[in-house]
C-alpha cells in the first residue's frame, strides 16, 4: 500500500486535485505540517484556502484523478489515509465510515459558529463528547467546565447562544472544539462574523491556546497581526497553488514574489 514520504507529517497532502464542476480549486497541491506546528494560509477569495480545511473535515472530497492509475491525490492525517482508505492492498475512495473515524482527531472552528440554538451553553460543548467520545454526561460536563472557563465563560454556562455576543459565541465554539481532545485544530476566518471591537478577544483566546497547547493548527485569516504572533509558518496561496512559503517575519516582512508583496499591500492597507 503506498504510503506517505515523511513519518513526522501530522498532515500531507499529496499531489491533491479539488474540483467544482469546471472550476479547478485546488491544483496537484502537496504540503506537509508537522505535529505541533501552527500554519497560517493567507491569500485572496477563491484561491482554495478554505477547501483545504473542508477537506480535512472530510466536508468536500479530493477529486479523483481522471487517469485511476494515477499516483498521488491522496490526504494523509498521522501517517493514515484521511480521503482513501485501504482495500486489496490499493488505496481506493473512502467510504462514510471510514471518513467518520479518521476525523476524529480533527477539530474545526467555522466563522459562523455554527451553535445549536436550542441548547444551552454548557450542553453545546458537552453533546457531541457525550455522542461521539462515549463520555459520561459527568465527565463531559467536568470537561466543557474546565474549557469555559479558559474561554472567559463560566459565568454563561446556562445561557442560549442567542443570549450572547457574536464573541462570545465564537469562544463557546472554539471550547467545542478543544473539548473533543483534537490533535488538529482548523479555524476558518473565526473573526470574520465579528464586529471589530470583539476581535482582539477571541483572537486572545486563540493566542491563549497557541500558548499552552501542542495541538496543530491550520488557520485561515485576515488578521495579519495575529497570523505573524501565532504562526510558525506561513503559506501564501493564489488559484489553488502556493505561491510563497516561509516563517512569519520573511513573508510579512521581506516576502521574495510579487504576488504576496501585492496582496500583503493590500491587506494591510484596509
Amino acid at each position: 500500500m503506498p504510503s506517505p514520504t515523511s513519518n513526522e507529517s501530522i498532515i500531507r497532502f499529496d499531489r491533491v486535485d479539488k474540483s467544482f464542476g469546471d472550476l479547478k480549486v485546488l491544483d496537484g497541491l502537496s504540503f506537509d505540517v508537522d505535529p505541533g506546528e501552527r500554519v497560517t494560509l493567507i491569500g485572496p477569495s477563491g484561491s482554495g484556502k478554505t477547501t483545504i480545511l473542508r477537506l480535512l473535515m472530510t466536508l468536500e472530497h479530493v477529486t479523483p484523478p481522471k487517469d485511476p492509475a494515477a499516483d498521488g491525490g491522496v490526504i494523509w492525517v498521522e501517517g493514515k489515509p484521511l480521503s482513501h482508505m485501504e482495500k486489496g492492498g490499493k488505496l481506493v475512495v473512502a467510504n462514510e465510515r471510514h471518513l467518520r473515524q479518521a476525523r476524529k482527531k480533527i477539530g474545526m472552528v467555522f466563522q459562523s459558529f455554527n451553535l445549536f440554538p436550542n441548547m444551552r451553553v454548557l450542553r453545546n460543548v458537552t453533546e457531541a463528547q457525550v455522542h461521539t467520545l462515549g463520555r459520561s454526561k459527568d465527565e463531559a460536563e467536568a470537561k466543557a467546565r474546565d474549557l469555559l472557563e479558559l474561554v472567559g465563560l463560566s459565568s454563561k454556562v446556562d445561557n442560549y447562544p442567542s443570549q450572547l455576543s457574536g464573541g462570545q459565541q465564537q469562544r463557546v465554539a472554539i471550547a467545542r472544539a478543544l473539548a473533543m481532545d483534537p490533535d488538529i485544530l482548523l479555524l476558518d476566518e473565526v473573526t470574520s462574523a465579528l464586529d471589530p471591537e470583539l476581535v482582539a478577544d477571541v483572537l486572545g483566546v486563540l493566542r491563549d491556546v497557541a500558548d499552552t497547547t501542542s495541538i496543530t493548527m491550520l488557520i485561515v485569516t485576515h488578521e495579519m497581526g495575529f497570523a505573524r504572533d501565532v504562526s510558525n509558518r506561513v503559506m501564501m496561496f493564489d488559484r489553488g497553488q502556493i505561491v510563497e512559503e516561509g516563517a512569519p517575519d520573511e513573508i510579512f516582512s521581506d516576502p521574495r514574489e510579487a504576488r504576496t508583496q501585492d496582496f500583503l499591500r493590500a491587506v494591510l492597507a484596509e
